[in-house]
């Protein structure tokens, strides 16, 4: 069985880091498609072939226009639709940080947030939308992003604006999202805005309902924890249908949210995340939910380092869209991501960490070590080093194939290279200890 409202499954592609040739995309697509997807939030940043005044935009990697052609006719034919996703108020460090576009700063120092009282800000959002627009054919949805709008309000202009009588920053920050989702109602009349809602949340009713705000953007609550709370939840949603909002999305996480620097999916937290979303949505009127979006971060902004890459991530992507598709998860459902995947056995495994309990620096720097156990680690720790060396040279080759030298590079020197070197360093020690024992 469908969950009513989660009928609609879009999964987050974030291209703000380690972004996948499209080589590679073409191929992912048909089994997103296979593994319950029915759509893409394709999240461009700076890999969108920006063109004209806003060509500074464009990342050295950024894709060719005739490469999100390909893509975007590649997700029509797998019967995948596509909304875009284009940050227009905070996290918009992939334009603030250029020179050209630094005046725009909500605050001089910072370049996450744009100044939402300069009429060029607003000229800026319109361009990079109709760039975007004009690659896209029959959308439903635009996403204009405006989570995280931090340091809203403490820039010069805002300072003086909040003087004036019965200005509030939730005034400033609900009359610049208006005005964006104005500019996508009036260029684009059959379009929806769509924003992350974690602006909104702290608003209240009264607020939201006589800001127009309702009318015009269907919010998108976000949450990735393992243990979110269902009642909160529907209580937020029956708030937001009381101000006026005609739908609401979810947004859920299958990877990318359990750590800045994390580099392996934990399957388990994500799973549970979308079971507790499934409850959210059998407590929910259906026909106020317009569908999930089960978000893959790849940096938490664009100045962070790269989580867990999108190949790493699959499983995890595909036990989270078989649990919404098929209203829960059991052993039935994991067989069947086995046999899609063509992994024999998908297990979420720990390993128990001897090393760091009784072979710690302190130990390592006196060459103290039991006997009984360096025979449980020395050849462990031997035979890893030899395996991982092994393992780099096909790891690197294989990541070629997915993606640009600029990100393998990053992707080694985070999160290779470092556990290399210690790992060698521990095999050293270890002799060391032996020699000293001996």
């Amino acid at each position: 069985m469908e969950a009513g409202g989660l009928r609609r499954r879009l999964v987050h592609l974030d291209l703000k880091g380690a972004p996948p040739r499209a080589s590679y995309l073409a191929e992912v697509l048909p089994l997103l498609r296979a593994l319950g997807a029915t759509g893409l939030l394709l999240e461009y940043e700076d890999t969108f072939p920006y063109a004209g005044p806003l060509e500074p935009l464009r990342a050295p990697h950024a894709y060719s226009l005739g490469e999100v052609r390909a893509v975007l006719s590649q997700a029509k034919a797998q019967g995948l639709e596509v909304v875009p996703l284009v940050q227009t108020f905070g996290h918009m460090e992939f334009v603030l940080k250029h020179q050209e576009f630094a005046h725009l700063r909500e605050v001089k120092a910072f370049p996450n947030a744009l100044n939402p009282h300069k009429e060029e800000s607003r000229a800026l959002v319109k361009a990079m939308i109709d760039q975007v627009m004009a690659l896209h054919e029959d959308l439903e949805w635009f996403h204009i992003g405006c989570d995280e709008v931090y340091y809203l309000g403490e820039g010069e202009e805002s300072k003086q604006w909040l003087q004036q009588g019965g200005h509030t920053p939730e005034m400033l920050c609900l009359s610049h999202i208006k005005a964006v989702a104005s500019c996508v109602a009036s260029s684009y009349p059959t379009v929806t805005p769509i924003m992350w809602d974690d602006m909104l949340r702290g608003m209240s009713e009264e607020t939201l309902a006589e800001s127009g705000v309702p009318q015009l953007v269907q919010p998108m609550i976000w949450d990735y924890a393992a243990d979110l709370d269902v009642e909160s939840k529907v209580q937020l949603i029956e708030k937001y249908q009381r101000c006026g909002f005609s739908k609401v999305w979810f947004a859920s996480a299958f990877k990318g949210a359990t750590g800045v620097n994390q580099s392996l999916t934990l399957i388990e937290h994500h799973l549970k995340n979308h079971l507790q979303w499934l409850k959210v949505a059998s407590s929910s009127p259906a026909k106020i939910l317009e569908g999930i979006v089960l978000t893959g971060w790849q940096r938490y902004d664009h100045f962070s380092v790269l989580c867990e890459l999108l190949p790493v991530a699959i499983p995890s992507l595909a036990v989270c869209l078989q649990a919404l598709k098929n209203g829960g998860y059991s052993e039935k459902i994991k067989e069947d991501v086995e046999k899609l995947l063509g992994m024999s056995n998908l297990e979420i495994n720990t390993f128990m960490r001897y090393i760091t309990g009784w072979f710690s620096p302190y130990h390592r720097k006196r060459r103290i070590v039991h006997p009984i156990m360096i025979h449980h680690f020395q050849p462990d720790a031997v035979s890893l080093l030899s395996k991982w060396n092994a393992v780099v040279q096909d790891l690197q080759a294989a990541m070629e194939q997915v993606f640009h030298q600029c990100t393998v590079q990053e992707w080694m020197e985070e999160n290779v290279h470092p556990s290399l070197q210690k790992l060698q360093q521990v095999v050293d020690d270890l002799d060391k200890a032996i020699k000293a024992q001996n």
